[in-house]
């Protein structure tokens, strides 16, 4: 098939609900050759294909996924522009599913983060990213990790004297008190914003340390 002879065989699954004049607009903005055949486009023309299959009769929810995986970055960015572009447009949802957290984190209005096939963290990209800091300590002299430690603090580990771990509920004042009561001999301390692709690791880790057996 050729992308015009693919648009022909799936126009008729969607009856009155496909805009023959919105096809036509996507065809013109993706910019596809018209007379190659399907196997012999490259990765991101075949998705701009599959895009204007699933676009053309104007569904409210788009599920993506891993739409990046592929794609050279002037093709990604043209995709990712053409696919913000039309759902500011016509109002859509774009529910994606993806490993590439830059590229999330460039359009993204809201994240969910999944631990074993379950929902761990769903919020705004914003709100997200104002709960977690990356925290790093220097202490007088070195010491065994404290017991008690608070369950926000993610990751905790200390080689010499350096500490360092992520907050993921952070809080200045109680930041502080938590630092000054466990652990007394604290020099300075250094606390950063993160962004999501931090937070994903930073989440992803303390996930594999709590499958791992305790002895």
């Amino acid at each position: 098939m050729t992308v015009p002879q693919l648009l022909d065989y799936v126009r008729p699954m969607y009856g009155k609900h496909w805009d023959r004049d919105f096809e036509k607009k996507l065809l013109a903005e993706f910019d596809l050759p018209l007379k190659t055949k399907l196997r012999s486009l490259s990765r991101g023309q075949a998705m701009k294909a599959a895009l204007i299959s699933s676009l053309a009769y104007r569904p409210q929810l788009v599920v993506l996924d891993e739409p990046f995986s592929g794609l050279d970055p002037l093709v990604r960015d043209e995709f990712l522009t053409g696919l913000l572009e039309l759902t500011e447009t016509e109002g859509w949802t774009v529910w994606i599913s993806s490993h590439d957290i830059e590229e999330v984190e460039r359009f993204a209005d809201r994240v969910a983060i999944l631990n074993a096939g379950r929902i761990d963290l769903q919020d705004d990209v914003e709100a997200i990213q104002a709960r977690f800091r990356a925290v790093e300590l220097v202490l007088d002299q070195e010491i065994p990790v404290p017991a008690g430690l608070p369950p926000q603090w993610l990751n905790f580990q200390i080689k010499g004297r350096a500490a360092r771990f992520t907050d993921s509920n952070y809080d200045e004042s109680r930041s502080t008190a938590d630092c000054q009561s466990l652990l007394p001999g604290v020099l300075s301390r250094q606390v950063r914003p993160m962004n999501l692709r931090e937070i994903f690791v930073a989440l992803a880790k303390s996930y594999r340390g709590q499958r791992e057996p305790q002895p």
